[in-house]
């Protein structure tokens, strides 16, 4: 009986400290919201600003005018406000920026050939992408924790990658950071603040989102000058994953500072948006779910730059909140190595897309404009970046894949018995087939097997 009291009491005072503070908030609201005599609007929580009507009239998305979509360079890299200077960009800041996006550039040829001639297994571009990955993340700050899909190499660049960071990933040796566990252009970095890419489309939204909530409440014990957001990259196809729903959806109600940047970039692999979705892009959804959204022209890297500067600010606003940015592009190349996009389009739209509009092109008339970029210069930055890559690229050939341990180490603090009993088999194995394993590529070779 007594135990039985003790098990009531303690109940008691767990439900009673858990639900005092939410019934009485609740209440709170709801009186704030109630219905009054005469009100012209409703007032249930679900919808406290919508007004009553006699009118039977749907709400039609084709009487809706499309969002606009903010740029600051024309298509010929002029200045389309001539009121209205690009703010805060240096010269020399700009000459980063471009080179970041030109060795994105070369670096994706390089690689795209490598693969079909089988040196590495699998590569994908970032042809007409680059300016929205470069220009984003110029705006933000360098402890800004990022979320990445796999068009988004200009980010690494951006943050510090070297070409011997990328080319050690891509051949997977002994540098490479994830151990050969991860496909190519799977990349990340504790040291710049990304978090490394993985295959399974639409993952890393509901992972930022969740990251956010935990930087919210950091946040709140830090000084301002140290406030963090989250920053995810997604495409608009990774947008017809409930991933995506889920993530914008618990974003806003909890109010996470994450900027949700996505590249439409108009197809889903072999699927174009008109056949993906029927509303008004991806921005009418943050719209929906109640998220600050804009749209802007991602071909325009000082556009995605300005835009995500001042989402940076709205997002750290009154403790944090999501923002949506849809930055619109074309997908120059093939969707990956393993895809042949003229098999689903015509290379006639691809030739004109790659002749009428590209960021980098773009970017670069301005600066000829301006009077800071030249053929000269050009043609200089071209051939050292080049170099470089191809440097990085044949001594990345060169190094010893990561030691045969790496299969089992990783997962548990310490190897398991069962772990160290497979290691012992597999050397048994390769030892008496030696003809059939050679193990010399991998660094140690069978000893790194050794318990």
């Amino acid at each position: 009986m007594i135990r039985s009291m003790n098990l009531l009491k303690s109940s008691t005072f767990a439900v009673t400290r858990c639900s005092r503070y939410p019934i009485r908030n609740a209440t709170k609201r709801w009186n704030s919201v109630s219905q009054r005599p005469g009100s012209d609007r409703v007032r249930f929580p679900g919808a406290i600003e919508s007004k009553f009507t006699t009118n039977l009239d749907f709400t039609r998305p084709s009487n809706k005018k499309a969002m606009p979509t903010y740029r600051i360079l024309d298509q010929d890299g002029v200045i389309v406000d001539k009121s209205r200077e690009p703010s805060d960009v240096s010269d020399d800041h700009l000459i980063n920026m471009y080179k970041d996006m030109l060795s994105v550039s070369i670096m994706d040829v390089i690689m795209f050939d490598a693969q079909r001639q089988g040196r590495i297994s699998f590569y994908m571009v970032s042809a007409g992408e680059e300016g929205i990955a470069v220009g984003s993340t110029s705006a933000l700050d360098p402890s800004d924790p990022i979320f990445a899909q796999y068009r988004e190499t200009g980010i690494f660049k951006y943050r510090g990658f070297t070409p011997a960071d990328f080319m050690n990933q891509l051949y997977a040796n002994k540098h490479d950071p994830g151990l050969g566990r991860n496909m190519p252009v799977h990349y990340g970095s504790t040291k710049y603040h990304i978090h490394t890419i993985s295959s399974p489309l639409a993952t890393q939204i509901p992972q930022a989102s969740g990251a956010a909530y935990a930087v919210k409440m950091q946040n709140a014990m830090n000084p301002k000058d140290t406030q963090r957001c989250v920053t995810c990259y997604f495409g608009e196809g990774a947008a017809s994953e409930g991933d995506f729903h889920a993530a914008l959806n618990i974003a806003a109600t909890r109010k996470c500072p994450v900027i949700f940047i996505c590249r439409n970039n108009g197809y889903a692999i072999s699927t174009p948006t008109l056949e993906q979705y029927r509303g008004d892009g991806i921005a009418s959804r943050g719209v929906g779910y109640g998220i600050d959204t804009i749209r802007v022209d991602g071909n325009d890297v000082l556009a995605v730059r300005e835009v995500t500067k001042e989402a940076r600010r709205m997002c750290l606003e009154d403790g944090g909140k999501p923002i949506l940015i849809e930055a619109m592009s074309y997908r120059v190349s093939h969707h990956s190595t393993s895809d042949d996009s003229f098999a689903y389009r015509a290379k006639v739209e691809v030739e004109d897309w790659k002749r009428r509009d590209n960021p980098i092109t773009r970017l670069r008339k301005w600066m000829e404009g301006k009077g800071i970029w030249d053929e000269e210069k050009e043609k200089e930055a071209r051939a050292v970046l080049k170099e470089e890559i191809l440097a990085a690229f044949k001594q990345a050939e060169k190094e010893k894949r990561p030691a045969l341990r790496n299969m089992m180490e990783g997962v548990y603090e310490e190897l398991t018995e069962e772990q160290k009993e497979q290691m012992e088999k597999l050397r048994g194995i390769i030892e008496k087939y030696p003809d059939e394993y050679d193990v010399s590529e991998y660094e140690g070779g069978l000893d790194s097997l050794k318990n």
